[in-house]
């Protein structure tokens, strides 16, 4: 049987009583098509996702065809869709109004009025979009943490995680360094990697490592009194990285050491409960498949990963099944904030989530109107804030993301979807509804066809689109 269904005009979503045959049960669902415009010149604001009526018509034939293998499931509790707060971000926030702050936390991480960005990362200590290099023990060898301070956040990184949390009671956060305090490395600075690669590393010494442990236990506990939960620990951001800015080459020994003999014992000591995930890892030094080959592979809940090939996970989850996966770093671009590369996010996105990681985390939700870091380069944001006039500029890269976050929630299901070669898809399913995003990058509508379940529906898709189909269930 197949059903032809064609997108009008704009107005309210109609159930049309469509009817999808399942081997156990039939639902009449009803459709709804959301979506974002990503052609040039359209311009990005709060709530840039759109609706279209539904009707039924038989006088089209797709040129596309995706079927969604409801069967065949990818990831059984999906953690959902979110991006990087920094120091810089949070600056900028702080310059807003109380009333422009509001409406920026609710576009973002409202779950029925915005985005609702449900999974997101911070760092512990500098980012390279830190304003400058610093740590929360800047005091050489104080191994017992008597001077650890996180009194420089309490003015901008902390009250925007604050408000996003106000928002969204529900919302996840991940942490992870980009480098230990400077006393703790070889190099005895935190940035400067590109020039002393050899040092740049965390000194091998028993003292060092507990004292490293009780940092990740202070830093846990003051951002639960500022009423903000760590929920997981990345123990090392890019481990094969020797940067300008902070960084830590950290092979995969010296993180299971650290995490088997330090870290479990002191977050046992201190009565904290989080996760410690391994990574964050990138593909070029196969760290990720060295640690899960290490006998403390099995004290961490899994891997974070980011800017990996396909073939990473790929191998990943072949030789450690049931791993857990989770990505954490989407491209950072180079700061055009263009709509071209908005347009690439939906396949990155894809390949992640088709890959079998829980989560997509886009980078910075927030830069200054420079976009340039504190070691002087530019990357991409989902929004710019002009600190002088305060002026929010939504880049397009939002548009994507918040359509991808608002209908990829935590607790769905993740699932195959069988597309013509070199196009994309995502399927997501819950007990109450399954959504198939499709994207139209030509200038004219498209007409594609979707099979759930040996149902087909033939579904018109705006010019230069990124779609969400939604088949809400009605038994």
């Amino acid at each position: 049987m197949k059903k032809i269904i064609l997108i009008t005009v704009l107005g309210c979503i109609l159930s049309i009583g469509l009817v999808a045959n399942s081997p156990k049960e039939s639902f009449k669902y009803q459709l709804e098509l959301n979506y974002v415009v990503l052609s040039e010149g359209t311009k990005v604001n709060a709530q840039p996702v759109l609706s279209k009526s539904i009707f039924e018509n038989s006088n089209q034939e797709a040129t596309i065809s995706y079927k969604v293998q409801m069967d065949n499931v990818i990831h059984s509790e999906l953690s959902g869709i979110g991006g990087a707060f920094n120091e810089m971000g949070g600056e900028a926030f702080a310059s807003l109004t109380v009333g422009d702050q509001k409406s920026l936390v609710e576009a973002l991480f409202s779950m029925t009025n915005g985005s609702g960005f449900s999974n997101c990362r911070t760092a512990v200590g500098s980012s390279d979009f830190g304003l400058s290099a610093y740590s929360y023990s800047q005091t050489p060898n104080d191994y017992k943490m008597k001077n650890f301070s996180v009194a420089r956040e309490e003015l901008t990184l902390i009250p925007f995680m604050q408000a996003a949390y106000n928002e969204n009671p529900d919302l996840k956060m991940f942490a992870s360094p980009w480098s230990p305090p400077g006393w703790m490395k070889e190099s005895g600075k935190m940035d400067g990697g590109d020039k002393m690669k050899e040092k740049n590393i965390l000194k091998p010494d028993p003292k060092i490592y507990e004292a490293y442990a009780l940092y990740f236990a202070k830093y846990i506990k003051s951002y639960l009194e500022h009423g903000i939960t760590i929920n997981r620990l990345i123990i090392q951001n890019e481990t094969d990285m020797n940067p300008k800015y902070p960084g830590c080459d950290m092979q995969p020994e010296q993180m299971e050491d650290l995490i088997s003999n330090y870290i479990i014992p002191q977050m046992k000591k201190s009565k904290l409960d989080v996760e410690l995930w391994a990574g964050s890892f990138r593909g070029k030094r196969k760290d990720a498949q060295k640690f899960m080959s290490l006998e403390g592979a099995e004290n961490v809940e899994g891997v974070g990963l980011q800017y990996c090939p396909q073939s990473t996970m790929n191998e990943l989850r072949t030789k450690h099944v049931g791993i857990k996966m989770m990505h954490t770093e989407g491209r950072c671009e180079n700061g055009e904030n263009s709509m071209k590369q908005a347009q690439k996010r939906f396949s990155e996105v894809s390949d992640w989530i088709n890959s079998g990681t829980e989560n997509y985390c886009y980078w910075n939700i927030i830069l200054n109107e420079t976009s340039t870091s504190g070691w002087g380069w530019k990357q991409n944001s989902l929004i710019n804030i002009n600190r002088q006039s305060g002026n929010i500029t939504y880049n397009p890269d939002y548009a994507p993301i918040s359509l991808l976050s608002q209908y990829i929630r935590p607790g769905d299901q993740s699932v195959m979807v069988k597309t013509p070669e070199d196009k994309k898809a995502i399927a997501v399913k819950n007990k109450n509804r399954v959504v198939v995003f499709l994207e139209n990058k030509e200038t004219d509508v498209s007409i594609q066809s979707i099979d759930i379940s040996g149902e087909k529906y033939t579904v018109e898709l705006p010019a230069q689109s990124l779609c969400a189909f939604v088949f809400k269930k009605h038994k």
